[in-house]
């Protein structure tokens, strides 16, 4: 939930071209503290270039943009000391322990000896890492190299994290493990996690609100549901007990395909309350039994077909 008033991110017209190639053509967000937001889009889109300019990278050349509360054109120092870049490319070296790393991060803060060594202690332990602590980071499963990553990125503690590709080339259980520790940092740290992704599923999972990016023009906005809702789609899926009641009822309940190996029937709707009590009524009225009744609805992957187009050569 936002644990402020003020937005971790503002912005207002952004504009970036490269020569005559526009990239960005007037965006605008609004993204609240303490939430997680993705931005999504085809390669080529412009995310990139937006993360880019939001954490100080490139320079916009037109925008009016505030990040943690910092004017990003007068205040760039403020604005990196309050945010974190975790990439989709490992910033670990393999040569160092887990403890190194941390370390040396530590060091480059200049927290000090005493605070460093026990933020390290605590990212350590909060990250799961403790027992491999003196390993060398070349000994690390790819889920535990990316959890390194991340707490390098929490040593300073940072206010706005800009996420990237946060599990690709993880397996099913490591990409739920970073996922709960994304969750974790917003609800327990209040930080904001700004999530970049090719994962539609990770997007759906975690983010709070979501923006399409398309040919360097916001399409859409909103939480994961309402874009759902922007788009056509959904189907009831009706298996048959017994071959007799498949047979009497699959030609009259609106069928757009059947499966007479599983009995089972496919019809167009959004599986409304009214739909499917109607639907279990004409059934029951002609006294055939249903084995299973499933609701399938657009997901995310049919509004980035819908919403977005390919990027212009």
């Amino acid at each position: 939930m936002p644990t402020g008033t003020n937005p971790a991110i503002s912005v207002t017209g952004l504009r970036k071209s490269y020569g005559s190639h526009r990239v960005l053509d007037g965006i605008d967000l609004t993204i609240p503290q303490g939430t997680v937001f993705s931005l999504l889009g085809p390669n080529g889109a412009g995310k990139t270039t937006t993360v880019q300019i939001l954490s100080t990278l490139v320079k916009a050349d037109a925008g009016e943009i505030r990040v943690a509360g910092h004017d990003l054109a007068e205040e760039p120092d403020k604005v990196r000391a309050a945010i974190g870049v975790t990439g989709q490319f490992s910033a670990v070296d393999s040569l160092l322990t887990g403890e190194e790393n941390l370390r040396l991060m530590a060091d480059l803060l200049h927290l000090g000896r005493t605070a460093g060594r026990a933020r390290i202690r605590e990212l350590l332990e909060r990250f799961d890492l403790t027992d491999a602590a003196r390993k060398p980071a070349a000994a690390y499963s790819g889920g535990m190299r990316r959890r390194l990553d991340l707490a390098m990125t929490m040593v300073g503690t940072p206010r706005l994290i800009f996420l990237d590709e946060p599990t690709t080339g993880l397996d099913p259980r490591s990409r739920r493990t970073m996922w709960q520790i994304v969750r974790d940092l917003v609800e327990q740290d209040g930080v904001t996690i700004f999530l970049t992704t090719q994962y539609l599923e990770e997007a759906d999972e975690l983010a709070d609100r979501i923006a399409l990016l398309s040919q360097g023009e916001l399409v859409a906005e909103g939480t994961p549901q309402e874009l759902k809702r922007l788009v056509p789609g959904g189907h009831i899926s009706v298996r048959f007990a017994d071959a007799d009641g498949y047979r009497r009822a699959a030609p009259h309940v609106g069928a757009t395909s059947r499966n007479d190996a599983t009995l089972t029937v496919q019809i167009p709707g959004t599986g409304g309350v009214r739909t499917l009590k109607n639907l279990l009524e004409r059934l029951d009225s002609q006294a055939v039994e249903v084995a299973e009744l499933t609701v399938h609805g657009p997901d995310l992957d049919d509004v980035f077909l819908t919403l977005t187009k390919e990027p212009s050569r």
